[in-house]
């Protein structure tokens, strides 16, 4: 038995809330993922921002993407911004990743299709957030900018370019309802190559040759069920194909539009399936290595999918369906099937793992950071334990220099400053109880002043209590345990050099 927890944490990619078997909703069967709500399931979980790459290096950092100055998918995470990772490191954790991480998103042009970014060669710089060991994946569509170990495992068996073609031929526009037939066709690689099994053997052999004499921590990032819709055939002809005309639709559907989105909500439950499975097959390793009981399981997605609602596909709008994910806690003392439906976000899984591992989440601050003492994320093991019944009073997502929301298990509220003027404000507001599905903006309508009035203040609140990080980098002002990672070590940051939030005049 180790004194210390063990702990997994597994994500997926743009999966949406209901799109999981403990919800209750009857999308999809998810067994293994049900036995990581054995502990609690968090129903009202709320991404930082609904856009892959700000919303991971949030989860990364416990922060705000407007703190770490990743607002949309360009931008790469500032290496001298404490991880979570890089704290269980300092704490004697052993630390290993396979899968999607997404925190360098540089993009640039006149480069090589899949080349953008070699992050096979960038191991060492990605492993300095805190990684003692990586196999990383660049995200499906994500290879056809960058080179990554699954593009390098393709590349070995001679399938990297023609798998590049089959991506390419898939993409559509997320803005309105085109269907490609080439957008479901199933996979074209053997099972054993398919993306996500490939990334849950990885899982299983870090977990095979770790240190024995340490605690882990295993990050197991899935790059499905985003798109392309390609999952084997194997696994299609698992989930029957069904047509439930329950589209959340502000102008109608064509019947060939719902024709192609049945044929993808059927290829993404097959996926989720497929990961499921994949899930599966790290827990049976715990278990019969006597490793569950003293293994905290977390699953999470960093965002949601339209799947049609709202006549859109993909992400980065405010609706639940895009800005709602997934979150359970499988802590293996409190076993207790508990449902949660209180505010909670996406940030808090970095504050929750430090806290399973006996750390204190205050340690996300890190030193010699100006305004870095102004961290978010808060655990959601008093949850879990039962101590409480919530932990925040709203959620709060983000996205580029479109939009803000805030959300309370009663009332959602949009604030559109990209539209907004100093005269005029766009803003949405939806009663969640009654309006689920978020159609009727009662911002429009008279009697609402008090709750606006009352969102205005909480988001003016929470932008004034979450200023963006002052970064350093320059070896003057660094610790040498933060020039090293600079420098692309794997060793953790600790700039201890200054005092936090101190301001000087000159």
């Amino acid at each position: 038995m180790t004194t210390r927890k063990n702990i997994i944490l597994f994500m997926t990619d743009e999966q949406r809330r209901d799109y999981v078997g403990y919800s209750g909703s009857g999308n999809v069967a998810t067994p293994h993922i049900d036995r990581i709500a054995e502990g609690t399931a968090f129903s009202g979980c709320t991404s930082s921002n609904p856009i892959c790459a700000p919303a991971r290096a949030s989860l990364l950092t416990g922060r705000y993407p407007h703190q770490i100055g990743m607002l949309a998918m360009y931008g790469d995470l500032d290496p001298t911004i404490p991880t979570y990772a890089q704290i269980l490191q300092r704490n004697g954790y052993h630390t290993a990743a396979a899968g999607k991480l997404h925190v360098l998103a540089t993009w640039a042009g006149d480069t090589p299709r899949g080349k953008i970014l070699d992050l096979v060669a960038l191991r060492e710089q990605v492993r300095g957030f805190g990684f003692d060991e990586l196999w990383e994946t660049a995200g499906k569509q994500l290879m056809l900018r960058n080179y990554c170990d699954y593009g390098k495992h393709l590349e070995e068996r001679g399938l990297r370019e023609t798998y590049l073609d089959f991506v390419e031929a898939s993409l559509e526009s997320e803005d309105g309802i085109v269907h490609k037939a080439e957008a479901v066709q199933p996979t074209f690689l053997p099972e054993e190559d398919y993306i996500d099994v490939v990334t849950a053997d990885r899982a299983l052999g870090f977990l095979r040759d770790r240190p024995r004499d340490k605690p882990f921590f295993l990050f197991t990032s899935f790059c499905g069920p985003h798109m392309p819709f390609d999952p084997p055939q194997s696994w299609i002809d698992r989930v029957p194909y069904e047509e439930v005309d329950d589209f959340v639709e502000d102008e109608p559907l064509t019947s060939e539009q719902k024709e192609g989105l049945w044929q993808k909500r059927r290829n993404y439950k097959a996926m989720i399936q497929l990961i499921d499975a994949q899930i599966g097959r790290i827990i049976d390793y715990l278990e019969e290595h006597d490793l569950l009981d003293d293994t905290v399981l977390l699953f999470t997605s960093d965002h949601g999918e339209m799947l049609g609602d709202h006549g859109r596909m993909g992400k980065a709008v405010p609706w639940w369906q895009s800005a709602s994910i997934p979150l359970a806690v499988r802590h293996p003392d409190h076993l207790d099937s508990a449902r949660n439906s209180t505010p909670v976000s996406l940030v808090d899984v970095a504050a929750t793992i430090l806290d399973s591992a006996g750390i204190d989440p205050a340690q996300l601050r890190g030193d010699g950071l100006a305004f870095a003492g102004d961290i978010p994320a808060r655990s959601l093991l008093p949850i879990v334990r039962g101590e409480t019944g919530s932990v925040r009073e709203y959620g709060f997502a983000e996205s580029g220099t479109r939009w803000q929301l805030l959300e309370t298990e009663e009332w959602k509220y949009v604030y559109w400053f990209g539209k907004s003027t100093p005269d005029r404000l766009v803003e949405e507001l939806y009663h969640r109880r009654s309006d689920p599905d978020e159609q009727h903006n009662l911002a429009l309508e008279p009697g609402h002043d008090e709750i606006l009035e009352w969102f205005r203040a909480r988001r003016a609140y929470e932008l004034d209590q979450s200023p963006a990080v002052q970064t350093i980098w320059a070896p003057l002002n660094l610790g040498p345990t933060a020039a090293r990672a600079v420098s692309a070590s794997a060793e953790p940051v600790d700039a201890g050099a200054r005092e936090p939030n101190k301001e000087t005049t000159v």
